[in-house]
C-alpha cells in the first residue's frame, strides 16, 4: 500500500519530494507507478484536460502539501499576502513560506524533509540568536542567526551536521557557517516564477474566486 505522501505525489501528477532522500531511491513508488492502482490505461497515458479551476486547485494542493501546512494556516498566509501594501501577493506568499523557520532548517540541509525540520524545531533543537524557539512557523528575518542549540549538538540527529551543511546547496539569501553549526539570513528569497517550479499566481487566484 502506498504511503500517504506517495499518494499526494500521484494526485499531483509529479514528484513533490515529500519523503526526502527516499524519493531519490529505486524504491520510490511514484517512479514505479505514477498513477493510482486500477486506473484505466487510457487515463495513464493521457491526463484529462483540467478546467481553470482544476488547475488552480491542483497548484494550491501541491504547494500546501510541499510546505506541509494545514488548509487553515495556508489560507491565512494567502490572505495576509494579499493585504500587503506593495508588491504582488504571489511574491509575498512565496516570502512567507520560504522564511518559515522549519523551511530555513530544511534549506540548510539539516533535515531530509520539511516534515522532519518541523519536528526538529518543535522539539527545541534550534535557536534564533540566543533564544530557543519551538515555533516552526516563526518568520526568520534578515540579520537573524539560526543555530543548533548547544544541548542538541550531541544528538544523533546532528552527528554529521557540519558535513551536511557544507555539501548541501544553500540559497544565496542564507550564509552558512557550517563549523559553528549556524547560518545567517542575509537577504530575502528571490521570487522568480520561471524558476521556482510552482504557480503562486494560480494559488492567489484560487482563493480570490
Amino acid at each position: 500500500m502506498a504511503a500517504p505522501k506517495c499518494k499526494t505525489c500521484r494526485r499531483a501528477g509529479e514528484k513533490l519530494f515529500l519523503k526526502g532522500d527516499k524519493c531519490f531511491t529505486p524504491k520510490c513508488i511514484f517512479e514505479r507507478r505514477p498513477y493510482p492502482p486500477g486506473k484505466p490505461l487510457s487515463e495513464r497515458k493521457h491526463r484529462s484536460n483540467l478546467t481553470e479551476y482544476g488547475v488552480q486547485l491542483k497548484e494550491k494542493q501541491k504547494l500546501r502539501n510541499v510546505y506541509g501546512l494545514s488548509e487553515k494556516q495556508f489560507r491565512r498566509y494567502v490572505k495576509e499576502s494579499g493585504a500587503e501594501a506593495s508588491g504582488s501577493p504571489a511574491e509575498h506568499l512565496f516570502l512567507r513560506l520560504e522564511c518559515r523557520l522549519d523551511n530555513v532548517v530544511y534549506r540548510l540541509g539539516l533535515a531530509k524533509s520539511r516534515t522532519q525540520a518541523r519536528q526538529m524545531v518543535a522539539h527545541g533543537h534550534f535557536m534564533i540568536g540566543k533564544r530557543k524557539l519551538t515555533i516552526p512557523s516563526y518568520q526568520v528575518k534578515k540579520g537573524e542567526v539560526v543555530s543548533i542549540r548547544p544541548g542538541s549538538r550531541t544528538s544523533p540527529l546532528f552527528s554529521a551536521a557540519t558535513e551536511k551543511m557544507e555539501k548541501h546547496p544553500i540559497p544565496n539569501w542564507i550564509t552558512s557557517h557550517a563549523l559553528q553549526l549556524s547560518a545567517e539570513v542575509n537577504g530575502s528569497p528571490t521570487y522568480d516564477k520561471n524558476e521556482i517550479g510552482f504557480n503562486f499566481q494560480s494559488v492567489i487566484e484560487f482563493y480570490g474566486r
